[in-house]
């Protein structure tokens, strides 16, 4: 191993806490200094490249050290690198604010950012209670969907329902109400699904705020995937009984499910859309929730009436994550990524037919560029995902399961050789154990 490999995992490991790690593991697990990054993959010090088969925790788009995007950074860093957005403006903000209205679903013509995917959830969650609030209702439920996850604040773990995160922090959540997810990925379960949603509404609509979901797929929920027929009944069911709906497209939005925002394939609009990871390139940390003219339009008034909606981050509409998000925008534009990624998502589902051979593996999965398939006959205890993970990184592919869940969700400028290998090394990992 390089000398500077080594002395950075030594001194890594003195001071620095790993995020949904289990430090311990490192006593036995590679941790790996990366020195560089170049399109799809990750190098270490040693030379040795990874295909980052997850776009590094689902965030990268466009590669690592894209050209056009760090050429747009480095330009504003000369400019402006921040200023506070009370009583300030930039230009970068404007005109991504313009940019994702006009690509979003018709009607949300409102752009309120954050840092972060859960930050956003915390900023939908408050803003639609208060805006009940505002309008003398009394609504202090959230309800969301089985199996879903919407970040690890607080707010944002009270709405999820992935034990693994949640079961630790229980007593101190918000209580929130989840009904079905569609079982599978066929209309009849996302029509069954949608009867239990009406129940609950037709009970507790007047409590209930609004109505979270992950649009089409359940990325930390093990890559549970569901038809678009659920979006549309639950689009009608929050319309006639006054519950906001939220989409989570933090993991599902630009390009992701193979159209800019998932909710595309349903046709519908929601009352808040929550946005980030791939909004700047995987560049920067930035989140936006857009909404609705009628939810702004109760916020506004007289301050007198302190009706305002008080929520704030240091970091609010940095120009610099703005100057990445526009940067990644003129990429879709200009390269006619969706369309392109059409033939790439075909290709991926005739490769992933050979996975069918296998007697280990069950439910293969693809919505657009998302893919998955459960490893089974091994229990929790045995970790099955650490040993596919460890023998990928040996041939040079970064995976990372989720438990018995294996997926990819590549950067969009993967190459069909390199589509070849990943799944080539995945197929042998999962043959092999």
């Amino acid at each position: 191993m390089h000398k500077k490999s080594l002395i950075l995992k030594q001194e890594d490991l003195q001071h620095i806490w790993h995020p949904c790690t289990q430090m311990s593991d490192y006593e036995k697990l590679p941790l790996i200094p990366i020195e560089k990054g170049k399109g799809v993959y990750l190098y270490d010090f040693d030379g040795n490249a990874y295909i980052d088969s997850i776009s590094s925790w689902w965030v990268n788009l466009f590669g690592h050290c894209n050209p056009y995007i760090g050429k747009k950074l480095k330009q504003q860093v000369d400019t402006l690198e921040h200023v506070i957005l009370t009583s300030f403006t930039h230009e970068p903000i404007v005109k991504l604010s313009s940019r994702l209205v006009a690509i979003s679903p018709k009607g949300l013509n409102r752009v309120f950012y954050a840092d972060n995917g859960s930050s956003a959830i915390e900023v939908a969650l408050k803003m639609s209670y208060q805006y009940h609030k505002n309008k003398n209702q009394d609504k202090k439920f959230f309800l969301a969907l089985e199996n879903s996850y919407h970040g690890e604040t607080m707010g944002a773990l009270s709405v999820s329902d992935v034990g693994l995160y949640k079961e630790t922090f229980e007593a101190i959540l918000l209580k929130s109400i989840f009904t079905p997810v569609p079982k599978d990925a066929s209309i009849k379960a996302a029509l069954i699904a949608a009867k239990e949603l009406e129940k609950i509404l037709h009970v507790r609509a007047d409590e209930i705020a609004a109505f979270v979901l992950e649009p089409l797929v359940q990325c930390a929920g093990g890559m549970h995937m569901y038809h678009s027929m659920y979006l549309q009944k639950a689009r009608e069911l929050c319309d006639a009984y006054g519950v906001h709906l939220i989409a989570d497209e933090i993991a599902v939005g630009f390009g992701r499910t193979g159209k800019m925002f998932a909710c595309e394939h349903a046709g519908i609009s929601p009352d808040f859309m929550t946005l980030s990871k791939g909004l700047t390139g995987g560049y920067l940390p930035m989140s936006v929730v857009l909404t609705t003219d009628t939810v702004y339009d109760a916020f506004y008034c007289d301050y007198s009436e302190q009706k305002a909606f008080l929520h704030s981050h240091s970091y609010t509409g940095n120009p610099l994550a703005c100057s990445v998000a526009n940067a990644t925008l003129d990429i879709f534009e200009k390269q006619n990524i969706l369309e392109k990624n059409q033939r790439k998502i075909r290709y991926i589902a005739k490769k992933m037919k050979r996975f069918t051979t296998l007697a280990n593996v069950a439910n293969i999965r693809q919505t657009g560029m998302i893919i998955a398939l459960d490893i089974l006959g091994f229990k929790p205890e045995e970790r099955i995902g650490l040993q596919v993970f460890t023998y990928a990184l040996q041939k040079g592919v970064f995976l990372r399961p989720l438990g018995n869940t294996l997926y990819f969700m590549p950067p969009f400028v993967i190459t069909y050789k390199q589509i070849d290998k990943m799944l080539d090394v995945a197929f042998e990992a999962l043959q092999n154990l």
